[in-house]
């Protein structure tokens, strides 16, 4: 992702200076207004700086538990629709809070809002590090509407359905992954510590070892004696993986990659579709325009090449480029929902267009989701069953022979 130098106007009137990356110098300076009202002069930087690469590192940091933030904004709506005031309502929640984070920005949102303050301004200003972009605009798009508790409802079926669609995509991809790291740790105990048992056996065997027995033996020979050879050869490949997808074309190429994998190919792209069409819809029913729900999207979107092109479409929607064309012209999302979402502009029923076709691809994802658990499971059973087969064989014959020769 680009990144700009800037120099602007803070709030006391100071002139202030630093670096942004934005997909394009429009995105940077929307993000740099979130901070500062007015911008001076900006600058894409060529050549990265040191300053520009600790930016572009994921640094860890206070983490939002989805359950009790999809919580959160139930209760926020419930309590508001019941006309209890909204200062009241913050402080009633922040009391029996009991996820640490939310719960220290609500109790300072609780003291701004008792002084005056907006929700939402305070929301943006004590929570811009924890909560997301799709929530804090949405909130101050209901506070400029005046219905609060329509949007922190709208927010709340938003994030149960994301965390539910999330939770499920996380085990189609980690559940096989843990099974096969389990069956490779039970592969190296057999060959390191099982298999010599029967070696000793069958070295004071005379006649000569079936083929499937001196293949075990030499396998069995070659674990003991490079195992940690192999575990290191595997961290080293796993810090290099890490450290490419740390760099600007790293991250693009696996993002791509990710996408064109099979089975699992398949669950990111529909992940894609349907984390695009659920946040345009609550962004454009939210009251919020084209360019500015587009931009949001793009950010939350999980595959990193996709945010890309998502976030380029802003430029061509500037230019007065429809969002079908445009995101016909990026071809980084499914021919389904470019299609359903020209016919919704065609039609004036983007958000409700959007809105059915989100609907479509929880489906086709939860679906998908659940065929690759039923394809990858059987596939390392199959695997595992083969090799301990194979194992079996390979001593019974050998044994066999002993008992033969006797």
């Amino acid at each position: 992702m680009p990144t700009y130098k800037y120099s602007a106007v803070s709030k006391d009137g100071k002139k202030v200076s630093g670096v942004m990356e934005g997909f394009n110098e429009l995105d940077a300076v929307a993000k740099i207004k979130e901070t500062y009202s007015i911008v001076l002069q900006i600058n894409e930087v060529k050549d990265k700086g040191k300053a520009a690469q600790f930016l572009s590192l994921d640094i860890g940091g206070n983490k939002l538990n989805d359950k009790a933030f999809t919580l959160m904004c139930s209760q926020f709506s419930v309590i508001l629709r019941a006309g209890i005031s909204i200062s009241r309502t913050v402080e009633l929640i922040a009391e029996k809070m009991t996820d640490k984070p939310l719960k220290r920005v609500l109790e300072q949102v609780a003291k701004d809002v008792e002084a005056g303050r907006s929700l939402s301004v305070s929301f943006a200003e004590r929570g811009k590090k924890l909560l997301p972009v799709t929530f804090l605009e949405t909130i101050h798009a209901g506070e400029e509407a005046g219905n609060l508790d329509t949007a922190f409802d709208s927010v709340s079926k938003h994030y149960s359905k994301q965390s539910k669609m999330k939770g499920k995509v996380r085990g189609a991809l980690i559940y096989p992954v843990f099974v096969l790291i389990i069956a490779i740790v039970v592969v190296i105990v057999l060959m390191v510590r099982v298999v010599p048992t029967f070696t000793a056996i069958f070295d004071s065997y005379d006649a000569e070892l079936p083929l499937p027995t001196q293949m075990l033996i030499g396998m069995s020979n070659f674990f003991r004696k490079y195992y940690l050879l192999m575990i290191g050869v595997a961290a080293a490949v796993a810090l290099a993986f890490k450290l490419y997808g740390n760099t600007e074309n790293g991250r693009t190429n696996l993002a791509k990659l990710q996408l064109k994998l099979p089975v699992l190919g398949n669950i990111a792209v529909l992940n894609g579709a349907s984390q695009f069409a659920n946040t345009m819809a609550m962004m454009l029913n939210a009251g919020l325009s084209m360019t500015k729900s587009v931009t949001i999207t793009s950010r939350v979107m999980s595959n990193y090449f996709v945010s890309q092109e998502v976030g380029k479409i802003t430029a061509k929607l500037e230019e007065g480029h429809t969002l079908g064309k445009s995101l016909r012209d990026a071809n980084c999302l499914p021919d389904i929902l470019v299609d359903m979402t020209a016919v919704g502009e065609d039609s004036g029923e983007l958000a409700q267009t959007l809105t059915m076709t989100a609907e479509y691809y929880d489906a086709e994802l939860e679906q998908a989701t659940a065929d690759a658990l039923a394809k990858l499971e059987p596939s390392i059973l199959v695997f595992l069953a083969a090799f301990a087969g194979f194992i079996v064989i390979a001593i019974y014959m050998a044994m066999f022979g002993m008992y033969a020769a006797m």
